[in-house]
């Protein structure tokens, strides 16, 4: 979040602070602690910004990312978890890169969508298993199938890479023609390890969708989780209540949809909406606060890039009480048995 001028400015006067970066430090990070430690000029490397506000140019984004050594977890402390599960990262970015409510689509790792290769994938899919003795992946990918193509490379090719693999990753259910997320794809990716794939849901109005221009539509995302269920994925959703505009009637139409789909659904993390500054909402509401009627901005805390505000329509009884019922509805789903074959992921995001 640190290419984000209001946020920098704010870290930038915490004592003790030496210099903040705002990019991607892979391959930089030694020759920067280097130049600090020597009393060198920091300004020679993008993205740098001084205590005293001076500033190197933006950082762009970290586009060889083959070139980025494999992750070292060897002083993790593996001991203390009852199942091994190694992060990797096969994407950065987004291929939608639209949602409004997103901080990811303007923080530097997230400006624009990069892909490594399968074989580099797979390259570090079997070093990892080799220093940590596990076959458990959790892809950390902002959307995996982003890159349809390195997604059917991954369920292609990680078994014959590390037999027995099982993994985990994020999809945006969206609406292009290929997606990689076709009901034989789902079979397909089962078969080479899949345990459960996590989306974001947001809601079940189509009108909130659209508002917060997700680019799914509520019917493809209910074709989905019947797909992902009949192929034996678990699914976990991430949902949010109270996105600028929501209204009661928006909230019951995402109860009904939970109701409806409460079987094929393993898990939601519902969350309170957060005006995280930077984000296409927020620069909205700055823009045209006349665009969001009820919504009162309090206050900035860049420091946590956050902004405080009230938003009226969430206080009357009808939202409450469609509240109510949602609350139930993701109740009565999170309390169900996890499926089997995905019970060693329960926990991770």
């Amino acid at each position: 979040m640190f290419n984000d001028d209001q946020i920098t400015e704010a870290w930038r006067q915490v004592p003790g602070i030496a210099a903040i970066f705002g990019g991607e430090a892979d391959v930089c990070l030694p020759d920067l602690v280097s130049t600090l430690i020597a009393g060198g000029d920091l300004l020679q490397f993008p993205g740098v910004t001084l205590p005293d506000g001076r500033r190197a140019a933006p950082a762009p984004p970290f586009r060889p990312l083959e070139a980025a050594p494999v992750p070292d977890f060897t002083d993790f402390p593996w001991d203390r978890y009852p199942v091994r599960v190694v992060p990797i990262m096969a994407t950065r970015g987004c291929q939608w890169d639209r949602c409004k409510f997103c901080s990811d689509v303007s923080s530097v790792s997230g400006r624009t969508f990069r892909s490594r290769s399968v074989q580099s994938v797979m390259a570090e899919v079997r070093e990892q298993a080799r220093r940590h003795q596990t076959g458990n992946f959790l892809f950390l990918d902002l959307k995996l199938n982003s890159h349809p193509a390195l997604l059917r490379g991954i369920v292609e090719q990680i078994q014959s890479n590390v037999p027995g693999a099982r993994w985990i990753g994020t999809v945006h259910v969206d609406t292009r023609k290929d997606n990689g997320l076709s009901r034989a794809e789902l079979k397909a990716a089962v078969g080479a390890g899949l345990r459960r794939l996590s989306f974001g849901l947001e809601s079940g109005s189509q009108r909130m969708l659209d508002l917060m221009d997700k680019g799914c539509v509520v019917e493809r995302n209910s074709e989905f989780l019947r797909d992902a269920y009949d192929a034996g994925v678990s699914v976990r959703c991430t949902m949010m209540k109270g996105y600028p505009g929501e209204t009661a009637e928006d909230l019951s139409r995402t109860a009904d949809f939970l109701e409806r789909h409460a079987t094929y659904i393993d898990r939601i993390r519902y969350n309170e909406f957060t005006l995280m500054t930077g984000t296409p909402i927020s620069g909205e509401l700055a823009a045209q606060p006349q665009d969001f009627p009820g919504m009162r901005v309090l206050r900035y805390e860049h420091r946590y890039a956050r902004t405080h505000y009230v938003n009226a329509p969430t206080a009357s009884l009808a939202y409450r009480r469609a509240k109510s019922r949602v609350l139930r509805a993701v109740y009565d789903i999170n309390r169900k048995q996890i499926r089997s074959a995905a019970r060693e992921f329960d926990g991770l995001m």
